[in-house]
């Protein structure tokens, strides 16, 4: 408890014993005299955000006792029982949630038998005066209240059973005006300061009894605040107010639908769902950071279900996996009254003004506000491309200096005379220990071993870390750096990125803690140097500037659904060139908030080849998590493309074979989705078929679609119209998910992280994608070669593939067989702890097409809403 003191107080320090003894720590604060209210407010002020003080008393001089002063203590941490709103609860009759005046407790501690009784206030005003009327007049008292210049006083005094004294009485009061045998309680401010005799007595008067009571009540509340402190900390029961939908038809666009609804305040959101106020962070009216420490205060909480949302091999008319995902929560938590999280991944810029469009959802199944969530949302794209651009900026400089400086001059301006002390910083005694040097002084270090310690040798040829930037541009897929005369002929073809790419953008989503982070971020791999072994960003003394740039975007971003339910945003990797799932932070702190019956539902990228494998292969590994079900989602309209039909151009109508009922080209299309199916189960976890239903299709192709799911091993399949509907539309999903979840499950994984590399590969290529065999070329045969050296084998693969295929050749759709999957070259993400084989050829810069999605994104200069976006 903080005592909050303009004076010194005996007799409250010769209590802190007692505080001790039932375990809580007591700090006295004591501010100088003549301190002003406002001085007074910003310190309680201060002490109201630490989440580390559970209760805050206050010993002022009585002019300081002004309402505004009270009243800035929040009534939580009240343990004085004074603010207005704690005295408001105790009117009401709400004992188990106000705090009492300690005083008022002790004066009604010392008074027994008080039906009929007159009872006088002197001089006790304020939030005393009122506690001590509600108190005596509960216990059957008549209460009347005077001050001492009141001509009243002597007539009261005479007929008063018991007088409480709440302020020191003046010497012209004599106590021949109090009749005899009337108790005397006297409880004046100065009571807890060891300034006032505490009890005062006149004939049955209690005898010093106040102080120690108070201090014993004052107590009583202390421990009462820290076991709802205790109580607070542990998992509690949603409160969820869930948003009412009125889906029209036809549907409107969706930022229409976005912006028709109302969002709840992100605080009430947290709130709802049991996050405590210090563990988030706002950013405007709907989103929020959520804090990690989260994990540690619900570390003992059971986690909930698991649900992964993947997809059959993608088309250009879309799946919906994001829809579903939102619908099903909508429908879980709006419809079922089951807490549910949805957890996706954030959208990258490039693709949003490109052609894909958002990620938001669809329909009546989206994330609110969606221009928030597609655009900036809290800026962690932009804090990974900056910490991105810092290390290749380092990378370049680093080459340039030790091109142009000899060992000494490097090691003088990397280890420099500050205030005429030379000393290593800490990242530069980490390379000093891992290059065997145990030395502190920088004075003792042999020409050797500076020059050892100052130059990393980096072979330009080798340097594998990229630039970035979160836009699709097609011209910086090649670029020449270093043109410039000032860079002294050090030019080199390098090239850019998109930033969700980017190493930092992986280790952000597979990440466990701040802590995991910084070690990861360290061991990324950015070249070799002229002798073969890798260099890292540890080596080049950028870690920690890393994990500056990235503090604040390692926490996950709290928004809501059309219906109200809670959804983080966290991490956006691609599938087809990173292992494309949203983070495991994120995923690990709402299974601990849905609680043990509740549901986690979160999307892997792209096709269930894709995304799914190195759900199960990488992020799985990274968490220890382990999914209770899949739920594989399919389109009549993309099975029929993968049975044959014609292929469909952005913009242009669609050919009647999408639009009129075909079952056979249904029929032929469900080889995809049968062989999805089947690469789930690999992993020995349920599977439940979720078919994004169109106005265009007819009840027999759904029917026909659910009957060969359901004979293909799926544990059900589920026609859905959240689209259109909402949760309500996805009810029927929900339920099948939910007896889905509760089947025996015999998780497993693909292969074992001891095979050699190149084993791992064919396991992935053969088993998932159907391949005959794999074919390396000699620069994919050296890199692997060289990884296993280096000591990186036994790490998961992540393959960079096309997704519009099971195989290299993004046109053959339905279930290609007989191919040789050709492996161009093998690369490494040390920190994020997986090699990447590229199959043919991959871009890892998009470029815009020839009409993008930002001609029709506007923004109204008047309203400053967002147009266009969907």
């Amino acid at each position: 408890m903080y005592l909050l003191s303009l004076m010194s107080l005996p007799a409250f320090d010769n209590c802190h014993v007692f505080f001790w003894q039932v375990g809580l720590r007591v700090v006295h604060i004591c501010l100088p005299e003549g301190s002003s209210k406002d001085e007074i407010v910003n310190e309680i002020l201060r002490l109201n955000e630490d989440p580390n003080v559970q209760g805050l008393a206050l010993d002022l001089p009585e002019s300081s006792y002004s309402s505004k002063v009270l009243n800035a203590v929040k009534p939580e941490k009240d343990v004085d029982g004074l603010s207005d709103v704690n005295l408001g609860r105790l009117v009401r009759g709400d004992a188990y949630d106000c705090l009492v005046s300690p005083t008022a407790c002790a004066v009604m501690e010392l008074l027994e038998d008080l039906d009929g009784k007159m009872v006088l206030l002197v001089g006790a005003d304020g939030a005393l005066g009122a506690s001590l009327h509600c108190l005596l007049q509960r216990r059957g008292a008549t209460t009347a209240s005077c001050q001492w210049k009141s001509r009243e006083l002597q007539n009261k005094l005479h007929h008063a059973d018991v007088v409480v004294v709440g302020s020191t009485k003046p010497d012209d009061v004599p106590v021949s005006w109090i009749k005899p045998g009337t108790t005397i309680i006297n409880c004046s401010r100065d009571l807890l300061s060891g300034k006032h005799n505490c009890g005062q007595q006149n004939n049955h008067a209690a005898e010093n009894a106040v102080c120690s009571l108070a201090v014993a009540m004052r107590m009583q509340n202390m421990v009462k605040n820290t076991e709802r402190w205790i109580q607070s900390q542990r998992f509690r029961k949603w409160d969820l107010r869930c948003l009412k939908l009125q889906p029209l038809s036809p549907v409107p666009s969706d930022i229409e639908i976005s912006r028709a609804q109302s969002p709840k305040a992100v605080d009430v959101l947290a709130k709802e769902i049991g996050l405590l106020t210090d563990e988030i962070e706002i950013y405007g009216q709907t989103k929020a950071k959520v804090r990690l420490s989260l994990l540690e205060r619900l570390k003992d909480q059971p986690d909930g279900k698991y649900v992964l949302v993947a997809g059959i091999t993608p088309t250009p008319l879309g799946e919906g996996k994001s829809t579903v995902t939102i619908g099903l929560v909508q429908a879980l938590t709006a419809h079922l009254n089951i807490n549910s999280f949805a957890c996706l991944r954030q959208p990258s810029q490039g693709p949003t003004f490109g052609v894909k469009g958002g990620a938001a959802g669809g329909g009546y199944a989206q994330v609110i506000p969606m221009e928030e969530f597609n655009l900036h949302l809290t800026g962690d794209i932009h804090a990974i491309t900056a910490a991105n651009n810092l290390l290749a900026a380092a990378i370049d400089a680093r080459i340039l200096h030790e091109s142009t400086q000899s060992d000494k001059a490097l090691y003088n301006r990397l280890v420099p005379v500050v205030n005429g002390v030379r000393g290593f910083s800490p990242i530069q005694f980490a390379r000093l220990r891992r290059l065997g040097i145990n030395k502190t002084d920088p004075g003792t270090l042999t020409e050797q071993e500076i020059s050892k310690f100052v130059r990393l040798d980096i072979d330009p040829s080798t340097i594998t870390w990229q630039r970035v930037v979160d836009t699709n541009d097609r011209f910086l897929r090649k670029i020449t750096v270093g043109q410039a005369n000032t860079e002294k002929g050090f030019v080199r073809q390098a090239q850019f990125d998109i930033a969700v790419a980017s190493e930092i953008m992986a280790i952000l989503a597979l990440t466990n803690s701040l802590e995991d982070m910084k070690e990861r971020l360290g061991k990324m791999v950015v070249a070799n140097d002229k002798k073969g072994e890798p260099v890292t960003a540890e080596d080049l003394g950028v870690t920690g500037a890393l994990a500056v740039l990235m503090k604040d975007a390692i926490k996950p971003t709290l928004m809501q659904t059309l219906e109200g339910t809670p959804v983080f945003v966290h991490a956006g990797p691609f599938a087809n060139i990173a292992h494309g799932n949203s983070s495991v932070l994120a995923d690990k702190i709402a299974l601990k908030l849905v609680g043990e019956k509740g549901f986690v539902v979160t999307e892997a990228g792209f096709g269930a080849d894709i995304g799914m494998e190195k759900f199960f292969n990488i992020k799985c590994r990274a968490s220890g998590l382990v999914p209770s079900v899949v739920v594989l989602v399919a389109t009549v309209r993309a099975l029929k493309m993968h049975g044959g039909g014609p292929n469909v151009t952005a913009g242009a109508p669609l050919k009647k074979e999408y639009t009129e009922e075909n079952l056979q080209l249904v029929a032929d299309g469900c080889c995809n989705l049968q062989k999805q199916i089947q690469i789930t189960q690999l992993f020995g976890v349920p599977v439940v078929v979720a078919l994004n239903v169109f106005k265009t299709d007819s009840p027999a192709e759904i029917d026909l679609v659910c009957e060969i799911a359901k004979q293909s091993g799926a544990f059900d399949a589920v026609p859905c119209n959240h689209w259109s509907d909402g949760g309500r539309g996805a009810v029927k999903l929900a339920q099948a998910v939910e007896k889905a979840a509760n089947q025996k499950k015999s998780f497993k994984y693909l292969y074992s992280l001891e095979l050699p590399i190149v084993e791992k590969i064919r396991i992935i290529a053969q088993k998932v994608y159907g391949a005959q065999d794999i074919e390396l070329s000699p620069a994919a045969q050296s890199q692997i070669d060289r990884y296993t050296r280096q000591g990186f084998g036994d790490l998961p693969i992540c393959m960079a593939k096309t997704h519009l295929s099971l195989s290299h050749q993004p046109e053959r759709k339905g279930v290609p067989t007989g191919f040789i999957l050709p492996i161009s070259d093998v690369r490494a993400s040390i920190g994020a702890g997986f090699i990447y084989p590229l199959v043919g050829t991959m871009s890892t810069m998009p470029g815009l097409p020839t009409r993008p999605c930002f001609y029709d994104i506007d923004l109204d200069p008047v309203t400053e809403q967002v147009k266009g976006l969907f």
